[in-house]
């Protein structure tokens, strides 16, 4: 797919990684929509963004149903059709699933959990679904990228996390065979450890212990995800498959 004048959407996209996807794509000439949770982050990231190129901005909360049923029909007043979709969107609520201290035993509150699963999982569901509708409606051979984690295979302290990111892994090939039919591309990338605001907020000494982890010894960067998506969107013959960005590092 040729990204230039395309309509391309990304959810949790008012700062971080979906805010430097989508100034990377729109580098690219693509015409972009982010969403975001905040109305005055949504507000701020569109006015910077559209600095460099068109976007807009609108505000939904994708683990809510009618927040993005409404979202996405105010998205089709401003555009005739949506080409490209990055589910970005996500949260962490890291705990271990039991945890016992000096004779007491703690458990992982199951609305702890629940908000992951909200937002990581449902929220890719409730999104993927709503543009697959749009695009099959007005027949567009788009693309769906969704983003995963190379914890899907599972990491300490991240039941909700490491379930949530292997169910957008799941998914992302089920929707794959399912939309083939309609023209319709599905992927899902995976990164590794990425420099964005949540994992700035990491203690000094865990962030060099975990760039000591890494086999390339330094985290990664927004751009190296960015660079992925846009690999995703210019292949024509990629789809099902999880784009792992992680330098060398599994799980």
């Amino acid at each position: 797919m040729d990204i230039l004048n395309k309509h391309i959407v990304i959810t949790g996209a008012a700062r971080g990684l979906g805010f430097t996807m989508a100034e990377h794509l729109m580098a690219k000439g693509a015409v972009v929509s982010i969403v975001d949770i905040d109305p005055e982050a949504v507000a701020a990231a569109a006015t910077k963004l559209s600095q460099g190129g068109k976007a807009f901005g609108y505000v939904a909360n994708v683990a809510d149903e009618a927040s993005v049923e409404t979202m996405f029909e105010a998205m089709k007043q401003d555009h005739d059709q949506i080409d490209g979709l990055i589910n970005n969107a996500g949260i962490l609520r890291d705990g271990l699933l039991v945890k016992q201290r000096d004779g007491q035993l703690t458990k992982m509150p199951l609305s702890q959990w629940q908000s992951v699963i909200d937002v990581n999982l449902t929220g890719v569901f409730l999104c993927g679904r709503e543009t697959a509708a749009w695009m099959i409606e007005k027949e567009t051979q788009g693309v769906i990228i969704n983003i995963s984690s190379i914890a899907k295979a599972g990491n300490i302290g991240q039941s909700n996390y490491s379930a949530a990111k292997a169910g957008v892994s799941a998914m992302s090939v089920t929707w794959a065979k399912e939309l083939a039919r309609y023209g319709i591309r599905v992927a899902d990338i995976a990164p590794g450890f990425i420099e964005t605001e949540m994992t700035n907020a990491m203690k000094p000494e865990a962030k060099e212990r975990v760039g000591k982890m890494v086999p390339l010894g330094e985290w990664g960067k927004p751009v190296h995800i960015a660079q992925g998506a846009v690999f995703i969107f210019e292949n024509d013959y990629y789809s099902g498959r999880t784009l792992e960005i992680d330098a060398a590092l599994r799980l």
